[in-house]
């Protein structure tokens, strides 16, 4: 095999940039009961959002209970607004807010320069509920073209994507005493479980987004000489032409399909189920206004795994409400949630896997 040319030091190039350091996170294990191809689907659609989430995010300032370190500029702060705004004007079923506190936010993003930029990557988020607890970080300026690019790829991992270098159809051999070398040293610094998991693993395929490696993602990052073998193209570096490519976009849309405007929404009735009548990784919405204050429960039948959402829709957007993931159980989803007569609700379902797609419904009673 031959090997690539020795990274270049100068400090213009790739070499001398930091990289996005994502915090590992443990496989999920299923019994032994859910067969591949069920948990196959499973992982697929695991970390994207349910159609009719609206994002919260905050983003830590002066005066906030939190090191200083993590307190962001207001130009920075401001860069975050406009990459949110970037994602979202692709024209997609999720939306996005900045929450007045950090309580009241999914997403928390701090600024520190010692940290790096990281995020965790998008349901994965629901379970870092301290709201003095970061899901995100940015650890250098974001007013710079890398630094735009770099508020675009963390919000991409909050979204469900993962880093593009590490699709297995990229077909990337590394030179991996190459990359141990330079990702061990300055700037970034890195053990070994970093350099594993950020560059040299690859992400097993049910959780990328296609079939087809995209180097100019956003959600892929620059290389110097040196680091890849094959494809032999790259082998003198790697560099995106920067922003969201078109498979980013074509993807994005693909997972959160925005609404058309001629469909109209299905409303439930208490105790009349409707089929979900979708594919395994699409999502519906429904309808539900309670006619008198109870405790109701919401449910899907059927032979399936779902995530199913239950949102209060408001004048500023969906507030998200309660949620259950029934996938890799015997179980269906259920909520039990006391609702007020006349607020408006609406319930979100991600298919992740069913025997018979046609044959699973959702019913409130």
């Amino acid at each position: 095999m031959p090997k690539a040319a020795k990274p270049s030091s100068k400090k213009s190039d790739a070499a001398a940039m930091r990289y996005c350091s994502q915090p590992v996170q443990h496989p999920r294990q299923f019994d032994p009961s859910v067969d591949a191809l069920r948990a196959r689907a499973i992982i697929s659609g695991s970390k994207k959002w349910v159609n009719g989430t609206q994002l919260t995010y905050y983003c830590y300032k002066a005066g906030d209970a939190v090191p200083v370190a993590w307190r962001g500029s207001p130009t920075d702060i401001r860069e975050v607004g406009v990459a949110f705004d970037t994602w979202f004007k692709l024209g997609i079923g999720i939306s996005f807010k900045e929450a007045s506190r950090p309580e009241d936010a999914t997403l928390r993003i701090g600024f520190d320069p010692q940290d790096g930029s990281w995020s965790y990557v998008g349901r994965d988020n629901l379970g870092i509920r301290d709201p003095l607890a970061r899901t995100m970080n940015f650890g250098w300026a974001l007013d710079t073209a890398y630094g735009k690019d770099t508020a675009l790829h963390e919000i991409g991992h909050a979204i469900g994507l993962e880093h593009e270098h590490q699709n297995p159809y990229a077909g990337i051999t590394w030179d991996r005493e190459a990359v141990k070398t330079y990702f061990k040293g300055p700037p970034n610094n890195w053990d070994l479980q970093q350099i594993e998991w950020n560059i040299l693993r690859k992400i097993p395929p049910s959780e990328v987004k296609g079939t087809v490696w995209d180097p100019n993602s956003v959600m892929e990052y620059a290389f110097s000489p040196g680091l890849i073998i094959e494809p032999a193209a790259y082998r003198n570096g790697l560099r995106p032409k920067g922003g969201l490519s078109k498979a980013d976009a074509a993807w994005i849309v693909e997972s959160y399909p925005c609404a058309k405007p001629k469909v109209v929404v299905p409303t439930l009735e208490v105790g009349l189920s409707q089929k979900l009548a979708i594919k395994a990784g699409q999502t519906r919405v429904f309808n539900f206004t309670p006619k008198r204050t109870r405790t109701y429960r919401m449910g899907t039948f059927g032979n399936s795994d779902t995530v199913m959402v239950l949102f209060e829709t408001t004048s500023s957007g969906n507030v998200e409400i309660a949620g259950n993931d029934d996938s890799g159980t015997d179980l269906n989803a259920r909520i039990d949630m006391r609702l007020i007569n006349g607020r408006r609700y609406q319930i979100g379902i991600r298919l992740y896997y069913a025997e018979v797609a046609a044959d699973t419904a959702i019913m409130v009673w």
